[in-house]
């Protein structure tokens, strides 16, 4: 009976050892007053707001289970952000991790869009003052259309693989990272709308259906305490293609200097100006509870014209952030974008993680 009882107890005890895992719920609430030139003063948000799940389970021998699943709302209706887009508008994965890195399946950021954020002063919010969502991806997307997924849904975030493969490397003598993602040709297949130049040489591409190559993304990234670097090259399903260089240093623990340079080539859809070259440089200098945000950058032509003048972009962005603790904090921040036109952009708000 005694020796059932230990045998019992190992038993249970190896099992819980096995299944000892933890989920924690997360999330950002973001809203503000913005003004934009030519409307007037309206209620908006000046980073995504997201609710999100994720878990870790220790299956034992170094290797892990792990998921992550973000749904995206509106704060100042509770709504879910955009009806075209998916419920896990976020992310949806689920993987595993061990020795050899981290494999995950799913939707996310492509390894590229989710390196880059790094070298933004603005940390690739979503922002009118910040640059990532335009200048710093060069007006690139990594799924064609009005932001639709691989050959997915129209809608949908330009900045995802849905479908796709999704690999992280150790880090490499504590410096470099290898981050890679792989998508799939899968589509819903409810449209067939061609778009593209339409010769032999750049031909025209199914929207929503089959596509004509995998859309990949590659980023290297190295940390050395003060100093980090990237390196990253994409192409998206209707083949264009974009690479791009970042760099950081932080001289002192309060202030983070940051540059970067993208290019992005779309000569097979586009016949007018398929290159866009774009750049930036940025600042973050923390002065007790608060940080000051900066930044200037350019990008041209946007593929709209022939004359590149009328679409050459210059950016001048500056901000400022009010910790009232350790997760809320107040804004202030403005910009101003000049194209063909100018626009000038206002905001104020609260911004907590949970």
């Amino acid at each position: 009976m005694k020796k059932s009882l230990v045998a019992l107890a190992l038993t249970g005890a190896v099992f819980s050892a096995y299944a000892q895992s933890s989920v924690v719920i997360y999330g950002t609430l973001d809203d503000g007053i913005i003004k934009r030139t030519g409307t007037t003063v309206q209620e908006g948000k000046r980073d995504n707001n997201k609710l999100g799940f994720k878990g870790v389970e220790d299956l034992g021998s170094g290797l892990k289970a792990l998921f992550q699943l973000e749904i995206r709302f509106e704060p100042d209706t509770g709504t879910i952000e955009s009806v075209t887009r998916p419920l896990f508008q976020g992310q949806s994965r689920v993987g595993l991790q061990g020795s050899f890195g981290t494999l995950r399946l799913g939707r996310g950021l492509t390894a590229f869009q989710e390196s880059i954020t790094a070298f933004e002063p603005w940390s690739g919010m979503p922002t009118p003052a910040g640059f990532q969502t335009d200048l710093q991806v060069a007006g690139y997307v990594s799924t064609f259309g009005s932001g639709s997924d691989p050959l997915g849904p129209t809608g949908n975030s330009g900045n995802r693989f849905a479908n796709s493969a999704f690999y992280n490397s150790p880090v490499l003598g504590n410096i470099f990272q290898i981050n890679t993602t792989v998508g799939t040709k899968e589509n819903d297949g409810s449209t067939v709308a061609l778009i593209g130049r339409g010769t032999a040489a750049a031909p025209q591409f199914p929207a929503g259906a089959m596509g004509s190559v995998v859309p990949y993304s590659v980023s290297v990234t190295a940390d050395n305490g003060p100093a980090a670097m990237m390196l990253a090259y994409e192409r998206n399903e209707v083949d264009t293609k974009f690479w791009s260089v970042a760099a950081s240093f932080k001289p002192l623990n309060e202030l983070k200097l940051m540059a970067s340079y993208q290019q992005q080539d779309q000569t097979e859809t586009v016949l007018t100006n398929p290159k866009t070259k774009a750049w930036l440089i940025g600042v973050n200098y923390s002065i007790g509870v608060g940080k000051i945000l900066a930044g200037y950058g350019q990008k041209r032509p946007d593929n709209d014209f022939d004359n590149p003048a009328l679409v050459k972009t210059k950016q001048t962005s500056l901000g400022y952030e009010y910790n009232l603790s350790p997760r809320t904090y107040l804004y202030l921040e403005g910009t101003n974008k000049r194209m063909a036109t100018t626009l000038n952009y206002y905001a104020m708000g609260i911004h907590h993680n949970f």
